[in-house]
C-alpha cells in the first residue's frame, strides 16, 4: 500500500489528510489555534503554533497505517504570511498574517520606490496590505532591531517544510503572492528586491510546485511519526492548492470557494495582467500556466459575523439538537425573495482586495428598514457576497479569461442556495464536488506527481477528482438580480470617499 499526505496550514487551524494513491481520505486530523488582534486591523499567529498542530495532526492520521508507506508529502498554507527566523532558525516576531492591514504606509512606499505602473508590469500585482512584501517593509521601518537579525523570509507553509526537511524553500503559486518575484518569469526579481532593500539571501530556494524540495530529516521524522527521507515537494499556496483539488488544472476552468474569505480562480495558458489591480495573477501550481484570482476578505466571515451577532441563541439551541446553524439560517433566507426585499450588504468587514483593494471600506447594509427581520439580513449577506464574486468574474471576462464552468467548494459550497445565486449571477452552471478534501487533495496530487505516482499534474487531477452534478442558471432569477446588482456596484464608488473620511476620523 503506498500513501500521500497532504497538510493544509489554514487561518483557523491545520488539516492533516492521509490518502491512498486513488485520492480516498484514510484518515484526517485538524488542530485548531488562535489568532491575535492586538490592535485594529492587526492580525498574528504564532508559527509554532502550526508546527504543534502539524505534529499532532501526523501522529494522528498513522493509527492503523504504516507511515513508512508513504510516498510524498505536499505542502499547503494560508498565503502571504510573513516568517521572520535567525541565523538559529528560531522565529522572531509572530507572523503577520494575510488579513493584516496595517502596512498602507508601506504599499505607499513601494508605488514610490518602484513606480504604479512598474510594480504590476513586474509581479502582476499592485501593493497590496495583505500581500508579503508591505510587509517585510514594515518591519524594516518599525522594528529595524528584528530585521537586523533576520536571516530568513519564509512563507506560513515554508515554515512547515524547514520544520521537517531543513530547507529553506518555495514554490512558484505561494511565492508570486508576496510581490517580490517576476511572475512572468517565475523567478524573483533582481530589481524589486534590490529596490526595496531586501537581500536575495533572505529568501527560499525557488521550485514548481511538484518539485521535491527536501526529505524528512531524523528529529522531524520523531516528532510526527514520519519515516526518515520521505520527500516533501513543492506544495503550493491555499487556493492554487484548492484548485488542483478541485480539478481547475486547465484554461476555461474556475472555481469559486466560499470560506472566511472567499476566492474566484481561473487558469490561463499564458500570463493575464489587470493593469488596474483589481485581481491578483500568480503562477498556477501547475508548471507552465499562470492564474487570475480574486479574493473576497469576509464572505463566510460576514455570516460568520451576523451568526453571533443576531443569532446566539439559535445556535445554541441548534448545537443541542445536533443540527447546523448556518443551515437553519440558509433556509430562513431562502424564502425570502431576490433583492431580500431591497436589502443590500456590502461584505467589507476587513477592508477588501477585489476588485476593490482598499483597506479602508467597511460593511454596510444598505436600504435597511422597520420590515426587514433577521431572515432578511442573511438572504442579504449571501446576496452581498454572490454580487462580490460575480463583480470579480466580469473582471476576468474583461480581461480575456475564459470561464467555461465553475465548481463551487469550501463552507458556502455545502449551501445549495449559494450554489443557485452563483449560477444565475454567473450565467453558466456550477457544480460541487463529490468529495471536497480542498488544499490538502491538492497538495497530495503534486506529491504524487513528484513521486512518480502519476505523470502529471492534469493526469493526477483526471484520475482523481469527480464533480456532482452541475446546477444550471436560470436567466429569469439573473434578470431579477441585476437591479439589486447594478445599485450594489454604484454603492461603493459612492461611499470610497466616506469610507476614507472615517479612517482618519
Amino acid at each position: 500500500m503506498q500513501y500521500l499526505i497532504g497538510i493544509d496550514v489554514g487561518t483557523s487551524g491545520t488539516k492533516t489528510v492521509l490518502f491512498d494513491i486513488e485520492g480516498r481520505p484514510l484518515n484526517s486530523k485538524t488542530v485548531e489555534y488562535p489568532m491575535s488582534q492586538p490592535y485594529n486591523g492587526w492580525a498574528e499567529q504564532a508559527p509554532e503554533d502550526w508546527w504543534r498542530a502539524v505534529v499532532e495532526g501526523l501522529n494522528a492520521v498513522f493509527v492503523n497505517h504504516n507511515p513508512g508507506d508513504v510516498v510524498g508529502i505536499g505542502l499547503s498554507g494560508q498565503m502571504h504570511g510573513l516568517v521572520m527566523l535567525d541565523k538559529n532558525g528560531a522565529v522572531l516576531l509572530p507572523s503577520i498574517i494575510w488579513c493584516d492591514q496595517r502596512t498602507g504606509a508601506e504599499c505607499e512606499q513601494i508605488n514610490n520606490i518602484l513606480g504604479e505602473k512598474r510594480v504590476i508590469e513586474i509581479t502582476a500585482n499592485p501593493p497590496m496590505t495583505g500581500f508579503t512584501a508591505a510587509k517585510i517593509l514594515w518591519v524594516q521601518n518599525n522594528e529595524p532591531e528584528v530585521y537586523e537579525k533576520c536571516a530568513h523570509i519564509l512563507l506560513p507553509k515554508d515554515y512547515i517544510r524547514y520544520m521537517l526537511t531543513g530547507e529553506f524553500a518555495t514554490e512558484v503559486s505561494d511565492a508570486s503572492g508576496m510581490q517580490l518575484m517576476d511572475v512572468a518569469k517565475r523567478d524573483w526579481s533582481g530589481e524589486v528586491l534590490g529596490k526595496l532593500n531586501i537581500d536575495r539571501s533572505l529568501l527560499g530556494t525557488m521550485h514548481e510546485s511538484p518539485d521535491i524540495t527536501g526529505k524528512v530529516h531524523k528529529a522531524a521524522a520523531k516528532a510526527t511519526g514520519l519515516a526518515e527521507g520521505t520527500p516533501v515537494v513543492g506544495g503550493a499556496g491555499d487556493n492554487p492548492a484548492a484548485a488542483i483539488g478541485t480539478g481547475i488544472v486547465r484554461e476555461g476552468s474556475a472555481f469559486t470557494t466560499i470560506g472566511s474569505s472567499a476566492v474566484v480562480y481561473a487558469v490561463s495558458d499564458e500570463i493575464r495582467i489587470d493593469m488596474q489591480g483589481r485581481v491578483h495573477s500568480l503562477c498556477a501550481s501547475v508548471p507552465g500556466k499562470w492564474t487570475v484570482m480574486s479574493c473576497t476578505q469576509a464572505a463566510g466571515l460576514s455570516l460568520k459575523w451576523l451568526r453571533d451577532a443576531c443569532f446566539i441563541s439559535d445556535a445554541k439551541e441548534a448545537g443541542k439538537r445536533g443540527t447546523d446553524i448556518y443551515d437553519i439560517m440558509t433556509g430562513m433566507a431562502s424564502e425570502i425573495p431576490v433583492g431580500a426585499e431591497r436589502l443590500l450588504y456590502l461584505p467589507y468587514l476587513m477592508g477588501e482586495r477585489s476588485p476593490h483593494p482598499d483597506p479602508n471600506c467597511r460593511g454596510v447594509f444598505f436600504g435597511l428598514s422597520a420590515m426587514h427581520k433577521r431572515d432578511h439580513m442573511v438572504r442579504a449577506v449571501m446576496e452581498g457576497v454572490a454580487f462580490s464574486q460575480l463583480e470579480c468574474v466580469e473582471v476576468f471576462r474583461e480581461m480575456g479569461v475564459p470561464i467555461d464552468d465553475m465548481t463551487l467548494t469550501g463552507g458556502g459550497g455545502r449551501s445549495p442556495l449559494w450554489q443557485q445565486m452563483l449560477a444565475d449571477l454567473y450565467g453558466c452552471p456550477v457544480a460541487t464536488l463529490t468529495s471536497d478534501e480542498g488544499g490538502a487533495l491538492g497538495v497530495a496530487l503534486l506529491a504524487g506527481v513528484g513521486a512518480g505516482v502519476y505523470s502529471s499534474v492534469e493526469q493526477a487531477a483526471d484520475a482523481v477528482v469527480k464533480k456532482n452534478t452541475a446546477l444550471k442558471n436560470n436567466e429569469n432569477s439573473q434578470r431579477l438580480y441585476m437591479p439589486y446588482y447594478e445599485i450594489y456596484k454604484r454603492l461603493y464608488r459612492s461611499l470610497k470617499p466616506e469610507f476614507d473620511k472615517l479612517a482618519d476620523a
